[in-house]
């Protein structure tokens, strides 16, 4: 590339060649040089609500008085275009990097301070809007990133998992009125058991992700503490002292979601025990989806040499040599995102145990590992939800046909006949190939009329003792 493809900007170490065409900085081109790592940058979350506190803090900073009206203005303006997704292109910096996330806090800087003096009617790189004066007043990268991290994370949470979360309550809430009536084979150890209505075990499952929500929900309060207005090391140095309150006030008009200033300024920056409470909420809801995937798995198992209880939606072929095979893959890639979010999981609570002294230095990867959790939880259930759940069918017969062969049917006759009685008539039903009811009427323990009212799959399934007075 030739010397018109660049142009010089400089730092505190001197100068750097930036691309022409963008809106970042000497530091941010450091840090690009410096992080060749994994090619992995902050995503749409993240980078959008840098945008957020960029915005909230130059509103709030110019209604103290701390920087000028007109220079606020395009700052704004910068950092709306930075919110909605305009210059997304424009922050290159590896996730693995500093581990204050200072390369992006001043990508950030320098992206919305080269916009805005633009607007102005300044040149990119002049600096008539400063990254360090302007934009990133009464800031530091160690209160800012923090902040990013809560608002990014619970913007998430708020407007990705829960809704998601709960569409995928609502479908098994359908699929639980619908197999309500489908008495089938309950199964411990997985081997066969008492009945039990279909439309129970997704009940059981609906439950699951209820109280998934609910786990979730609860980390709200804690993520909506702000670090913004601590600056270095949390006492607030630089910052004017209605700073903090007055811009999570704009940080919670802008994204609808409740924040407030943080407890304890100390705490929000050298610790992140609110990121790995939020993200355990996270890792505990994967693996219900995960059990959940694997029982209907299983449960649609077949469909002539499994349990075949269910039958799967025909997604896509599910081989390439064998014709008309069709597998569980949408119920498979919510396997796999549970593996994910427990790895990202183990780099979370590692991430948030490791901060020394005043500050933590993992905040990058503890947001990367956050986000991508949310993302991939959050559209893995709405594909489970919809292209699964929902196009779930019950095998009403084949359940039914199951249910009279089990053995375990044996265990409504415990109160009449006793344990030993009824382990010998499921043995001798098992190894004569007939039904436990026409054993105990063949032996004589139960008049046909009295087996048949004790021996009820559909009644076994509800609370009580079964063909005896209370």
């Amino acid at each position: 590339m030739s010397d018109e493809d660049y142009r010089i900007e400089e730092d505190s170490l001197g100068e750097m060649r930036v691309p022409a065409d963008a809106y970042w900085g000497a530091q941010t081109q450091r840090a690009v040089e410096n992080f060749p790592i994994s090619g992995i940058t902050f995503g749409r979350r993240f980078v959008r609500a840098l945008g957020v506190v960029k915005k909230a803090a130059a509103q709030a900073n110019r209604d103290l008085g701390m920087i000028e009206d007109d220079e606020a203005e395009v700052i704004i303006e910068a950092a709306d275009e930075v919110i909605g997704g305009e210059h997304d292109d424009q922050f290159p910096v590896d996730v693995f990097q500093t581990g204050s996330g200072t390369s992006t806090n001043m990508n950030a800087n320098e992206v919305i301070a080269n916009r805005a003096a633009e607007i102005y009617g300044s040149e990119v790189g002049n600096r008539d809007i400063h990254p360090n004066d302007h934009v990133n007043f009464g800031q530091s990268s160690n209160d800012v990133i923090p902040t990013v991290m809560h608002v990014s994370a619970l913007e998430a949470v708020e407007k990705d998992v829960l809704p998601a979360l709960d569409a995928l309550r609502e479908a098994l809430e359908e699929k639980e009125a619908e197999f309500d009536g489908v008495v089938k084979t309950g199964r411990t150890h997985l081997q066969d058991a008492t009945p039990v209505r279909l439309g129970q075990e997704f009940g059981g499952y609906r439950t699951q992700v209820e109280k998934g929500l609910a786990r979730v929900d609860h980390v709200r309060d804690h993520l909506s503490e702000l670090a913004l207005g601590g600056t270095a090391v949390g006492t607030g140095l630089n910052t004017h002292p209605e700073f903090p309150e007055l811009a999570a006030e704009y940080i919670s008009e802008e994204t609808g979601v409740e924040f407030r200033e943080a407890d304890d300024h100390f705490e929000a920056q050298a610790a992140h025990d609110a990121m790995a409470e939020a993200h355990g909420a996270l890792r505990t809801v994967a693996g219900s989806l995960n059990k959940i995937a694997n029982d209907l798995r299983l449960l649609a198992s077949g469909p002539r040499n499994g349990l075949g209880e269910v039958d799967q939606p025909e997604n896509q072929p599910g081989s390439s040599i064998m014709p008309g095979k069709i597998n569980p893959v949408v119920a498979e890639a919510v396997n796999q995102v549970h593996k994910q979010v427990v790895g990202n999981d183990t780099a979370v609570e590692y991430g948030a145990a490791e901060g020394q002294l005043d500050l933590n230095l993992y905040k990058p990867v503890l947001a990367h590992n956050f986000l991508q959790s949310a993302e991939i939880l959050s559209n893995a259930s709405e594909v489970f939800a919809e292209k699964f759940v929902r196009k779930l069918e019950a095998d009403r017969e084949h359940c039914e046909e199951q249910v009279e062969e089990s053995m375990a049917l044996a265990t409504a006759l415990n109160p009449h006949i006793g344990y030993d009685k009824a382990a010998e008539a499921a043995k001798t039903a098992l190894k004569e190939g007939k039904t436990v009811r026409q054993v105990v009427v063949e032996k004589g323990y139960l008049s046909e009329e009295e087996a048949n009212e004790v021996i009820d799959p559909e009644a076994m399934t509800h609370r009580g003792i079964l063909g005896r007075d209370e």
